[in-house]
């Protein structure tokens, strides 16, 4: 590469040895010149905010639909809280803060409305055409569906982060290729056939940053809007042993403090101890490791940024926990059972009646194959926002289920 990155201009700061240097990208896709200004990672997390798909974040839900409530987390505050994160641990580990940035930003962008019960839905209506997986849209989002750009399809991101958005939860394959958790989506293997995203291998310290934040974020956010809702209280997290033990700390600090501040100091507390102790267990495991490049994280044979035993069990019953008594309530699957019902309408529909699809959409897909046509239509619904799948199923049909 032509461009210096020892320049003030580029925010260049000392990295370990086994970080991902933006001066040793693998490149993009589409060839480009490099920005006199921005490392390669930079220009990826701007090209990220910029994106329309980003923007659709704000009104996606996370938990609760995004117009219950003007205080609860969409998936873009999701994705900053996210990002933020991942920044604190990539400084921490002296990795490259801004494609743990990148990563963090724009792991969700596959998310259709209504969360996993859209995702659920639209996986089902697209069975026959090899399913609906949200991290295969976010590929299929930054590298196709995006036109934001006269020369290429899609943001034309670097290797490092789309290595990082495909696997930032792990390897996808084994050396022989057979995918470790069932099969690997079409859209994912035949990108990786024309740029090898290395499926079969763990992804960067700055992927694997990005992974463990939004489990620290969720599991943390979750409890608040669950507190928030009057779905959870105080007193029951008493009985899990993470929050019981933050919650004991404080009210012995603040024995007259109220419950929301009380539930607060619950949040930001959870939030630091499951970030030292990532940080702590990720500079042992490389302590051990001893890698001298990132090709060494990427042939490790295992994650580096992780849990501590102890953190990892407390956190698996965190997760139990909110699955029993917020993911299932009845109340939210009173609205997950309307939001289903929208997307399965939605796709049924428009696979019969694609010219109802906005113009951009429907040309030629009423003379297009099934699996063709199928795919648009999941594409389609897959970017709507809650609020407008709503409105597009009051426009098609006589009733749409109140999700209020």
């Amino acid at each position: 590469m032509s461009a210096s990155f020892d320049g003030i201009g580029f925010g260049y700061r000392p990295r370990a040895a086994y970080a991902c240097d933006p001066a040793l990208t693998r490149g993009r896709f589409y060839q480009e010149p490099e920005s006199p200004t921005r490392t390669p990672f930079q220009r990826d997390r701007d090209r990220i905010i910029h994106s329309t798909a980003f923007r659709r974040l704000k009104h996606k839900t996370q938990v609760f639909i995004a117009h219950e409530g003007d205080h609860y987390r969409t998936r873009l505050t999701h994705s900053i809280e996210v990002a933020q994160i991942a920044r604190a641990l990539a400084r921490a580990l002296c990795v490259d803060e801004d494609l743990a940035e990148a990563i963090a930003l724009v792991h969700d962008f596959g998310h259709t409305p209504f969360g996993h019960t859209g995702e659920d839905a639209l996986d089902a209506m697209m069975r026959p055409w090899g399913g609906f997986d949200h991290n295969a849209q976010s590929l299929r989002i930054v590298t196709r569906i995006e036109r934001r750009y006269a020369e290429f399809e899609g943001l034309n991101l670097s290797w490092e982060t789309l290595e990082g958005l495909v696997k930032h939860n792990g390897p996808l394959t084994d050396g022989e290729g057979r995918g470790l958790k069932g099969s690997v989506p079409a859209t994912i293997v035949n990108f990786s056939e024309l740029f090898d995203l290395e499926l079969d291998r763990f992804a960067s310290v700055e992927a694997q940053a990005a992974a463990i934040a939004d489990d620290i974020a969720y599991n943390t956010h979750d409890i608040d809007d669950g507190l928030r809702a009057g779905l959870l209280s105080l007193g029951m997290l008493d009985a899990v042993p993470l929050p019981a033990g933050i919650l004991a700390a404080v009210r012995a600090k603040y024995p007259r403090l109220d419950d929301v501040r009380t539930g607060h100091e619950l949040m930001r507390r959870q939030i630091t101890a499951m970030v030292e102790d990532v940080i702590g267990t990720a500079r042992a495991n490389l302590d051990a490791l001893k890698p001298r490049s990132s090709a060494d994280i990427h042939n490790a044979g295992r994650p580096v940024v992780t849990f501590s035993d102890d953190m990892a069990a407390k956190e698996k019953e965190l997760k139990t926990f909110l699955y029993a008594n917020l993911y299932r309530h009845p109340s939210v699957m009173a609205v997950r059972e309307g939001a289903d019902r929208i997307v399965r309408d939605l796709f049924g529909h428009y696979f019969a009646n694609p010219r109802d699809m906005p113009e951009g959409w429907r040309e030629g897909l009423d003379r297009a194959e099934d699996r063709i046509k199928a795919r648009d239509v999941a594409d389609f619904i897959a970017g709507m926002t809650d609020t407008y799948a709503i409105k597009e199923h009051r426009r098609l049909f006589d009733r749409t289920p109140d999700l209020g």
